[in-house]
């Protein structure tokens, strides 16, 4: 996974207003001091679009509120070519990222799984990729590729702005690409992009990290299997299609991303899809035990 080099902001940029009405440095976005608050009307209006958060009780809007300011402290938000990047898009993709993170047992849960980078690129629409492979007979294939958003260890973020701003109207087919590439970053946390994420001690009551990891992947597994299942019958046979898109099917750390998605902005038709994966998520994400 790759992003494109960002392009450069010219300054002053309401974004760098931002960083500033935060009271941070902006050549040192790293500096410990916990932010301010972010201000009370741009946090309603950006918050008053998000109608998939809306469920969320007061006392959790706060936690989302604190995590958000964090995570503007800590990123740089670029636009490429020439979208200028402004406060409401800044927190739009915040308020998304840290969606995931509200009820992990973590003091510092931006810093803990979102702490290997720093860029953040939007686009003004699709982003094109360049893709080369060689295949087992030494043959390049080169192709290009169509990308709402991209993640990858150590690197930058880059979504698609368009995709980003639709995203309450995208919920109800279980689609949000911040929240997707934001959980590649919590896969990645350990350098694996391999659908499982580092598991907390005692996870599902075992008391070794590799016996939760094959607790993980019993569960997550079984359910991507039934999932290409499912594509392979539509795609070949005219069957219905599933509910999430079939790149999920792609490989299991794609539809741990696709599935976890669903997961945060359509909870109720993601029970109904996937009951076993609906208590993985819980306990890992809401640490229900």
């Amino acid at each position: 996974m790759t992003t494109g080099s960002p392009a450069p902001l010219t300054a002053p940029s309401p974004w760098a207003r931002l960083r500033q009405l935060l009271g941070l440095a902006l050549a040192r976005p790293w500096l410990g001091a916990a932010p301010p608050p972010i201000p009370d009307t741009l946090w309603q209006s950006v918050w008053s679009t998000q109608r998939f958060m809306h469920g969320l009780s007061s006392e959790e809007q706060q936690a989302l509120r604190q995590h958000s300011a964090t995570f503007l402290a800590h990123k740089e938000f670029h636009g490429a070519h020439g979208l200028a990047v402004d406060d409401v898009m800044a927190l739009t993709v915040a308020q998304q990222a840290c969606l995931p993170l509200l009820h992990l047992n973590d003091p510092t849960p931006v810093q803990t799984w979102y702490g290997d980078f720093v860029g953040i690129v939007l686009h003004p629409g699709l982003a094109v990729a360049r893709r080369e492979q060689v295949d087992e007979d030494g043959v390049v294939h080169e192709w290009q590729e169509e990308l709402a958003g991209e993640a990858m260890h150590g690197g930058p973020v880059m979504l698609s702005w368009p995709e980003v701003q639709a995203a309450a109207d995208s919920a109800e087919q279980g689609y949000n690409v911040v929240i997707h590439e934001f959980l590649h970053k919590m896969d990645l946390a350990d350098g694996q992009a391999d659908g499982c994420p580092p598991l907390p001690p005692g996870f599902l009551g075992q008391s070794l990290a590799r016996a939760s990891r094959e607790a993980w992947l019993a569960v997550l597994t079984p359910a991507w299997e039934d999932f290409r299942e499912q594509v392979i019958r539509a795609e070949r046979f005219g069957q219905a299609q599933p509910w999430l898109d079939a790149y999920a099917a792609e490989a299991l750390d794609e539809f741990y991303a696709v599935t976890g998605e669903a997961y945060f902005v359509n909870r109720p038709r993601f029970a109904l899809e996937f009951p076993a994966l609906l208590t993985l998520y819980d306990a890992f994400f809401r640490r229900i035990p």
